[in-house]
């Protein structure tokens, strides 16, 4: 497929068919480019959480459904992805990384940081994912994980301390659904988002 076309095709999808695995060759390359991101002074500081399982699938929508929910059609039919991959951030990474010779800032500070790079990296990565689907076939849609179950998914799946879900990302062979409601606003056009030379 044209890369302008994956472009224009990419959308979240919130169903899929719960028969159709994500082949394993798939999966690998849907990760394989992820690691493909651009992160800031190649610290590459992310981790992915892959769910493939069932029960790991499962025990993901358990730890992060807020108040035991899940009955609305956007959840039920995202519960049917048979692929979830959870991308991760680790600020540490970064502090270690320009706190190198080459880099020269010693002193590990987040001060020197005009924005979390190793959320915006991640993010990167995420889109890769997103992409890769399209190319493959598939669907995809991210989400972010409800702050107040952060803890419960953390526990569940043994997540360490300095790595940071950013969001996750069902993947799986697109099924019927229903467009999102904010699709009504219409996408801004260029010339709404675009400044040349100066902002005004």
């Amino acid at each position: 497929m044209e890369f302008a076309e994956v472009v224009r095709r990419r959308r979240m999808v919130r169903n899929y068919d719960p028969d159709r695995p994500v082949p394993p060759d798939v999966v690998d390359r849907l990760l394989d480019h992820a690691v493909r991101a651009p992160s800031a002074g190649f610290a590459q500081g992310w981790g992915f959480l892959v769910l493939e399982e069932a029960a790991d699938r499962e025990r993901f929508w358990a730890a992060t459904t807020p108040d035991g929910g899940g009955r609305e059609r956007w959840l039920a039919g995202m519960r049917r992805a048979p692929l979830i991959v959870v991308p991760h951030a680790n600020e540490s990474a970064y502090l270690r990384r320009y706190a190198e010779p080459d880099k020269g800032w010693t002193d590990r500070s987040t001060d020197r940081w005009p924005v979390p790079y190793w959320h915006v990296d991640t993010g990167f990565a995420a889109l890769l994912m997103l992409l890769t689907a399209v190319d493959e076939g598939l669907g995809a849609c991210f989400f972010g994980i409800p702050a107040q179950r952060m803890a419960a998914y953390r526990n569940a799946f043994g997540v360490p301390a300095e790595y940071q879900p950013i969001g996750a990302v069902t993947i799986g062979y697109r099924a019927p659904d229903h467009r999102s409601p904010s699709l009504r606003r219409g996408r801004r056009g260029v010339d709404e988002v675009v400044r040349r030379g100066r902002w005004s």
